[in-house]
């Protein structure tokens, strides 16, 4: 399973979670490895932008729930052109099915094992 190096951050109050459920087909996993990369890094220059969490196990299960400061900045990061275009070429290559969930954050801690 890959996680995220900054998972399992506390979150404010407030925020717009996008949790993206997804299963891969396994077909170019060099390309979607860096689509997935590019992908996190423009999401980190937009306006908005709170933060990723992400995990995929060896059966192409995959969450990540990116975390945005409102609802448009959320549909912006939607919108975006590069984004746009690399989720047309996930549905046609590299994902078998996908959902998303938006969520606003209520309440959010987190605990560390003293």
């Amino acid at each position: 399973m890959r996680v995220h190096p900054q998972a399992m951050t506390k979150r404010a109050a407030g925020e717009i979670a996008v949790i993206f459920v997804s299963r891969i087909t396994g077909a170019d996993p060099d390309g979607y490895a860096a689509a997935a990369a590019a992908m996190e890094v423009l999401a980190a220059g937009q306006p908005g932008y709170r933060g990723i969490d992400s995990a995929r196990g060896g059966d192409g299960l995959g969450i990540t729930i990116s975390y945005w400061a409102d609802e448009a900045a959320a549909v912006a990061w939607r919108g975006h052109a590069e984004h746009t275009e690399i989720r047309e070429r996930g549905r046609g290559v590299w994902y078998e099915s996908y959902s998303v969930h938006v969520a606003e954050i209520v309440r959010s801690y987190d605990w560390t094992r003293p």
